[in-house]
């Protein structure tokens, strides 16, 4: 059986006191086996990292930018072979894997223009014969965790911008499907990385502890549920240090009467459903206002009898397995009770037959939902889409402001007011306008709000800079030796 290993100091290593299961999500088959890291393999790898640190932040922009020029090119030329790689692990279908890396390769391309994101200000005779500039350095040592819904794109979110502004890594993918990280590492390493400038440590909450916890790690970047998130956030940052940790979602797409209902109905369905609804800003609820939710139900309902969903390897599939038979039989339990609580099961994902062991499920979708329902309150992460009927602007707004997440949200419409005026009220901290799924392009910032975000900086675009370094401001003077004197007071801007 294949075993997948760390990557140390530019070496692999597979040797471990633990090892965990990685799945064939559309077999439901073990095919591999992950080294799960103790706490001693993990301090192996900080050391590594530490190390690295001196030389790394003393390399060159213009070095750094030719290894990021090298690994787009690495990446685009080898994008069919990590999708292969996600679909295997993961399960999503091919064409959305090579699209998870398309967006990873977004933050690659930010990365290479850092020299002009690094650039400090300077203030000429701030006070006599004194000037002032400011400069950026890199934190140190940063530990980047990250989920198994996109085991390319978001470690890229991450390292990309880390490595760029001169800190050393520890990257810590997911167990579930953790080959991803391992390719991508051993790409940077072609491109001409450094040894032990990127680390790739597997494990479990064993090894986040030690990360969390240990002094020579200065950062924590982490994308995972709003539970673990505040969980890491509050740990990491007793340690003292900088933490950004991304939490779960409960998007909204709200549909005025005025929307084009075809285009609505062709959104809400993709959104929801793509990567079987295993994305943080998948499309979970449906808000109908006014007089168009029958219509609105009936043609989502009519699309979804037409996906396709089977093994991501098989070109007609639209939408493949879920992660694991765990993660799939909780989702399962959301439609299971939804007409207990109330709500209308309009189409039972759990009525479609699948051969094999696969760990597939049928797409549901589940109408007159409301606040204190376990389907709407609840972060599912799967392919369930619910439907909330409101009966104005005001009330939709409402609904999304009081809902305990601020990840994305989108409005349809043709109306410009409307959708200007959405854009101010809402607290969300991502807002597509007539675009169901708004995940900002690499040269903007990706985070929410509320209990979608526990730190002050948003992922990667310019934020990246501001969490992946320091600032420093530096005054100075060369004045005649013959005019200094000792002065004990307070200093004076003369």
């Amino acid at each position: 059986m294949q075993r997948i290993p760390h990557i140390i100091n530019g070496r692999q290593v597979s040797e471990a006191e633990r090892y965990g299961p990685v799945f064939n999500p559309a077999t439901g088959a073990q095919e591999k086996e992950v080294a799960l890291a103790s706490a001693a393999r993990v301090e192996e790898a900080i050391q590594a990292a530490q190390e690295a640190l001196p030389a790394w932040r003393a390399t060159s922009l213009a070095r750094r930018t030719a290894i990021f020029f090298k690994v787009r090119e690495l990446l685009t030329e080898r994008k069919a072979e990590l999708a292969a790689i996600l679909t295997s692990e993961h399960g999503k279908v091919l064409s959305d894997a090579e699209g998870e890396i398309t967006r990873g390769l977004e933050n690659i391309e930010f990365a290479s223009a850092l020299a002009l994101g690094l650039k400090g200000e300077r203030s000429e005779q701030v006070a006599t014969g004194v000037d002032v500039h400011s400069i950026r350095q890199p934190v140190g040592v940063v530990a980047c965790i990250t989920p198994f819904n996109f085991p390319a794109m978001v470690p890229l979110w991450m390292i990309g911008s880390a490595l760029a502004c001169g800190n050393t890594v520890l990257l810590k993918p997911s167990e579930k499907d953790p080959s991803a990280a391992v390719f991508i590492a051993e790409l940077f390493a072609e491109a001409g990385l450094p040894d032990g400038v990127l680390n790739v440590v597997h494990g479990d909450k064993e090894a986040v502890d030690v990360l969390l916890e240990h002094p020579v790690v200065k950062a924590v970047s982490f994308v995972g549920s709003t539970p673990i998130a505040r969980a890491i956030y509050r740990r990491a940052a007793e340690h003292g240090k900088r933490v950004q940790a991304l939490g779960g979602a409960k998007n909204h797409m709200v549909v005025l009467p005025d929307a084009d209902l075809d285009m609505a109905a062709d959104a809400a369905v993709s959104a929801a459903y793509g990567s079987a609804g295993e994305r943080c800003m998948a499309v979970s609820v449906l808000v109908a206002v006014g007089n168009i939710a029958d219509d609105l139900v009936e043609a989502v309902r009519s699309r979804m009898t037409d996906l396709k969903i089977g093994p991501g390897t098989d070109p007609s599939s639209q939408m493949g397995p879920l992660i694991t038979a765990e993660h799939r039989d909780k989702v399962a339990s959301y439609v299971a009770g939804a007409a207990d609580e109330g709500a209308t099961v309009v189409v039972d994902g759990r009525d479609t037959a699948f051969d094999g062991d696969g760990f597939f499920l049928g797409v549901s979708l589940l109408d007159h939902a409301k606040p204190g329902m376990k389907a709407y309150d609840d972060e599912i992460f799967g392919p369930v889409l619910s439907v909330v009927r409101v009966e104005t602007y005001a009330d939709a707004v409402r609904l999304v402001n009081e809902n305990q997440y601020g990840n994305g949200t989108a409005i349809f419409t043709r109306d410009g007011g409307a959708a200007r005026a959405f854009e101010f009220d809402v607290e969300t901290g991502m807002v597509g306008v007539n675009v169901p799924i708004p995940v900002p392009v690499g040269s903007f910032s990706f985070g929410g709000w509320k209990d979608s975000l526990f730190g002050d900086t948003h992922m990667y675009g310019p934020d990246s800079i501001r969490f992946y370094t320091r600032g420093k401001v530096v005054t100075t003077r060369w004045p005649d030796p013959a005019t200094s004197e000792i002065d004990l007071g307070f200093p004076q801007v003369l």
